[in-house]
């Protein structure tokens, strides 16, 4: 073997050269070949070759990617300022324009991602801040995806992740809410006096119509004052014309029967 190699080294150096051009692709990745400086293929997962000394790979990640947005300090249409993070996903489809259209993409996303949150969120005031997340998070979804649609980049989703607000502020929001219960709870306390009002009134109206439905709650109130509590019960003299009333309506009752 040595004897062979020192006779033949150039076959060696050869055989090296073509070993050494030998390449892997993860299945997540694809390989951007580039040629004296020149973009000629991109390589598919697998196990590929490239022209030793000639050619160079790029691999580039085709997975989602999470970046987080930093905590950004913004000011609404309503001149409150509040403290803004948030979370975006992105996928790579375009390998080749990844890396000649955009010196770091990562990068690149990340800045026009904040630039974009601050300039869209500044639209709305605090309310609808908090009330309309998702019509923002479209809107900076949208933009980013515009921006980054010629680095071969797809923004699939931004979502506001956290809102800070100023002490101040949370105290009045807390005030404004209690406040908001408090009027809830005395409306649905007059809407029950409202509805035991007409309650009664019905009551009044009906024995108007059949005195005796008086006198026989009267009755009744007496015996359950006389269930719950061991007591005399003095009867004035007025009652006693009551209970003849009661005994005339129910004689007259039988005499129907």
């Amino acid at each position: 073997m040595l004897e062979f190699i020192s006779q033949y080294p150039y076959i060696i150096v050869i055989v090296a050269l073509i070993i050494s051009g030998f390449f892997t692709v993860s299945q997540y990745e694809k390989g951007v070949i580039f040629r004296f400086g020149k973009v000629v293929g991109v390589k598919e997962p697998g196990l590929n070759w490239m022209i030793p000394l000639i050619d160079r790979v790029r691999k580039v990640d085709m997975r989602t990617i999470t970046m987080p947005i930093p905590k950004q300090k913004i000011i609404t249409k309503d001149n409150v300022s509040v403290d803004i993070s948030a979370v975006a996903y992105y996928k790579i489809v375009d390998p080749v324009k990844s890396i000649v259209a955009i010196e770091r993409v990562m990068d690149a996303i990340n800045q026009i991602a904040q630039t974009s949150m601050r300039n869209i969120v500044g639209r709305f005031q605090l309310d609808e801040i908090l009330s309309e997340r998702k019509t923002i998070n479209g809107e900076i979804t949208t933009v980013l995806d515009a921006h980054t649609e010629s680095w071969g980049v797809i923004v699939s989703v931004v979502e506001i992740k956290d809102i800070e607000l100023p002490e101040s502020m949370q105290r009045a929001m807390a005030k404004q809410a209690e406040a908001e219960r408090e009027k809830r709870a005395k409306i649905i306390a007059a809407e029950g006096e409202f509805l035991s009002s007409q309650k009664l009134a019905d009551t009044a109206d009906i024995m108007m119509a059949h005195p005796i439905a008086l006198q026989l709650r009267n009755l009744q109130t007496m015996a359950e004052i006389a269930v719950e509590k061991n007591s005399t019960i003095i009867f004035p003299s007025q009652f006693m014309g009551t209970i003849q009333d009661v005994k005339k309506f129910m004689e007259a009752e039988g005499m129907k029967k």
